[in-house]
């Protein structure tokens, strides 16, 4: 065979090895994909929990002027990044309405009536937080059809939710093989007194099947600075029942961590993302990144701080 025509085969060969080698690579079950949220592959597990997520009113209006929801996250973009998983209390119900309380005056009625666009569950998974609860005092701002469809978009958009008025208050994942249950405590719930029995026979049902319990908790009194003795003994008697961590939200402020029978308690960790400009105390908010031993199960804590910018942009201490 002529010499030419030897490396012209040799080459065809070549180009096919590379084209089917590519074509592998990027079949479906090669290729890593939202829905693969935890790929199984580190020691340990790194989560990063952050405070009040809200992103209607001067949210809104400065997304919208500058081009969108991202534009929010701009500057935190790669804290978030470096997590496995950020997990935030969303403030409000994702909805196809148009926004009540934009442009209102402070104090008046519609001016804490929140929904958030639909474009914002994509814009939560591309920032990593893929992990919402939904236990708080304004998830049902536009009633039950409002959290019906904040659980749709949240579902298009690959973000898991707990903690919701109908269920599920508890959700487990299981995170570079590390098996992780978060329930949600929601001092507002509609079933009122029954929320913190329910939240500890959720806790002793988790114990049979997780490494690791997470209580995230919606409590307290807006902007008080320290934790109510109410919220303290919840969370003694959450510890107590078997939980790890415990996280709260709702104050709108930092309120002191404790350390109960070796386990931490995060009262509030103030706001993420707000349009609350009006003291230092509810424009500063605090993150807790917990990295999980795979082995040991120990959890070793950093903190993080976080400044709500006054173009509604939340950046990072």
């Amino acid at each position: 065979m002529p010499k030419n025509k030897e490396n012209i085969i040799k080459i065809i060969l070549i180009a096919v090895a590379v084209i089917s080698a590519t074509v592998y690579l990027f079949l479906p079950e090669n290729l890593s994909s939202p829905n693969n949220k935890f790929p199984q592959q580190k020691s340990f597990a790194r989560i990063l929990f952050v405070g009040d997520l809200m992103l209607d009113r001067g949210i809104r209006y400065y997304a919208n002027k500058n081009g969108g929801n991202n534009f929010i996250f701009e500057k935190i973009f790669l804290t978030l990044s470096e997590n496995d998983l950020v997990v935030a209390n969303l403030e409000g119900p994702i909805t196809d309405n148009k926004s009540i309380s934009s442009g209102t005056a402070p104090g008046s009625a519609n001016n804490y009536f929140f929904t958030f666009d639909p474009g914002v569950a994509k814009t939560l998974f591309e920032n990593n937080i893929k992990l919402v609860s939904l236990g708080n005092n304004h998830i049902l701002n536009f009633g039950r059809g409002g959290l019906a469809q904040t659980k749709n978009y949240l579902d298009k958009a690959n973000v898991d939710y707990f903690g919701a008025a109908d269920y599920p208050k508890t959700i487990s994942a299981e995170i570079n093989g590390i098996k992780i249950t978060f329930i949600n405590y929601n001092e507002f719930s509609e079933i009122g007194e029954l929320e913190q029995k329910e939240t500890i026979e959720e806790i002793e049902k988790a114990k049979t099947y997780s490494d690791i319990i997470v209580i995230y908790c919606h409590w307290g009194v807006e902007y008080a600075l320290t934790a109510s003795d109410s919220q303290k003994n919840l969370a003694h008697n959450f510890i107590n029942a078997g939980a790890d961590l415990v996280i709260g939200s709702h104050p709108h402020v930092i309120e002191p961590m404790e350390i109960y029978n070796g386990k931490k308690i995060y009262y509030s960790l103030g706001n993420f993302i707000f349009d609350q400009y009006f003291s230092e105390a509810v424009r500063n908010g605090l993150g807790v990144a917990v990295k999980i031993n795979k082995n040991t199960k120990q959890l070793d804590f950093s903190e993080k701080y976080f400044y709500l910018d006054s173009n509604g942009q939340t950046v990072e201490k």
